[in-house]
């Protein structure tokens, strides 16, 4: 065991206004299998840079083991195992193929160029190798990009196995399998807590239904507060005005008495006046972090029809004269929330580009109704250059709308006035997603929609999936978000073409 220190780490990026990291101080186990958790833009993976010294910040970072960062570049004409004995010049080579095994690669992929093999096992490979190479600290940065369901789920007991790393993951399945420890980038503070995901979720959301407990109870409180303080000074000054009695009376007050009672008020009414300042403070502390999830609707079209889609026979995606798939035969109703799910290079992404029209080699029967709207989100970001006005015009959505739901979806203010092209990933999906939300159609066709967002983003488009009463088929390889949204699955592996499964 040995500790991570980071002291006063301050950093932000060149023309920003905004500092990523204020003066950080964070003590880390490098034991811990830690991941790390916040919204896009919280510095997730600037942390990881800073570490590997890829980003310079003011500060210091103390450790006793060297970062190794994933994904790092290949050089070229690399073999797999070219690629693992740079990266692990210590490794043996049934240390490497005792890897590939746990990770259910074949051992062959060592013999062949790295640059051939699919971005999965890209992945898995790269992985295996910055665990084999001592006195190293992996820093994975959202390893799941490439991995289908099944593969993520191989990749989360590998990582369980191993002892000491740091992952920035949007999947809240794989961070619940592998992870020990969790470090929150929150709204206002940085926080680190023992257990994984869903232990976290758990106790943030019986802090924050305390925080908003406390809050209301406070605001009560400053309310009875400033009324009572404001009587009590009433009360004195009306009493203190008797002091000089009335002309016509021909009394004279006590006036030692009055002015003592009436001192005794006015003390009393700074009592509740300070009370209430100090009600005040008490209150600013809560709050503060609590991801407030604005809440999203998808309004489309009603469906023209029962059955929106229909598949006969359906073949496509030939690869040197096969088919991706045997012959399909399925139907998408109205109101389904179908998810497509299979290994990587089944079809899924072919699958959802022929629904959409897109003029693909195929056999069989694929019936659709007359008249029926699709909005089609891509896996890819689109080739799109210029402003987020131009880009609703571009699609003719409203854009009232479209920056409403930008705004819901927690896109920066900087990056809504700024340019398509100069955003992260996780940007650019959000606002292709929000562009899809503005289409009014039938059906809604979706291909990894969630990648690159954020947990909480996850957990809101989640939860407007799920109340949804429109026509939805998407590809997803978030276990979470398919198991808590799906109404119904079609399974491409279930149909291997001849000659396969």
């Amino acid at each position: 065991m040995s500790i991570i220190q980071m002291k006063n780490l301050t950093f932000g990026y060149d023309g920003s206004a905004e500092l990523v990291f204020d003066r950080l101080s964070l003590d880390l186990d490098s034991s811990w299998r830690l991941g790390i958790t916040g919204r896009n833009g919280k510095g997730k993976s600037t942390l990881l840079r800073l570490l590997a010294g890829q980003l310079t910040g003011q500060g210091e970072i103390l450790a006793p083991l060297s970062f190794q960062l994933f994904p790092c570049a290949a050089q070229p004409g690399e073999t797999g195992l070219m690629l693992m004995e740079r990266l692990a010049p210590q490794g043996e080579y049934w240390q490497f193929c005792r890897e590939l095994s746990l990770l259910e690669l074949p051992e062959e992929l060592l013999w062949r160029p790295y640059e051939s093999l699919s971005g999965g096992e890209q992945t898995k490979l790269m992985i295996a190798a910055l665990f084999l190479r001592e006195d190293s600290y992996p820093l994975l940065d959202e390893p799941t990009n490439h991995l289908d369901q099944h593969a993520r789920q191989v990749l989360g007991e590998y990582l369980a196995r191993q002892k000491g790393f740091l992952l920035v993951s949007h999947d809240r399945a794989l961070l619940d399998r592998c992870i020990d420890h969790i470090l929150v980038l929150g709204k206002s503070r940085i926080t680190v807590q023992k257990g994984n995901f869903s232990s976290w979720e758990e106790n943030k959301s019986r802090q924050d239904q305390f925080e908003r407990e406390e809050n209301a109870k406070l605001e009560r409180q400053i309310a009875h507060l400033t009324q009572a303080a404001a009587r009590a000074s009433g009360w004195s000054d009306r009493l203190e005005a008797t002091k000089w009695g009335s002309r016509n009376s021909g009394l004279r007050p006590d006036r030692g008495y009055i002015g003592h009672k009436s001192a005794k008020m006015m003390k009393r009414a700074k009592a509740m006046y300070q009370r209430r300042m100090d009600a005040a403070e008490e209150k600013k502390a809560l709050l503060h972090d609590i991801d407030h999830q604005d809440e999203i609707r998808l309004e489309g079209l009603a469906p023209p029809a029962r059955v929106l889609v229909e598949a006969r026979g359906l073949t496509f995606g030939y690869e040197q004269g096969r088919a991706l798939t045997a012959p399909l035969d399925f139907q998408l109703r109205a109101g389904e929330h179908m998810t497509l799910v299979g290994k990587n290079g089944c079809g899924k992404s072919t699958l959802i580009r022929l629904i959409a029209g897109e003029a693909l080699p195929h056999e069989g029967s694929l019936f659709l109704p007359g008249g029926l709207k699709i909005s089609y989100l891509p896996q890819q970001a689109e080739d799109f250059s210029g402003t987020l006005r131009q880009y609703a015009q571009r699609w003719q959505v409203e854009q009232t709308l479209f920056f409403t739901l930008l705004r819901k979806l927690e896109l920066p203010s900087a990056a809504r006035e700024g340019r398509f092209e100069e955003m992260s990933d996780g940007q650019k999906k959000k606002v292709m997603l929000a562009r899809s939300l503005c289409q009014k159609a039938h059906l809604y066709l979706w291909d990894e929609p969630l990648n690159f967002m954020d947990v909480i983003s996850r957990m809101q488009i989640e939860e407007m999936v799920a109340a949804s009463g429109q026509t939805i088929l998407y590809v997803e390889h978030d276990r979470r978000f398919c198991e808590n949204t799906a109404t119904a699955l079609l399974d491409l592996d279930q149909f291997p073409p001849a000659g396969r499964g």
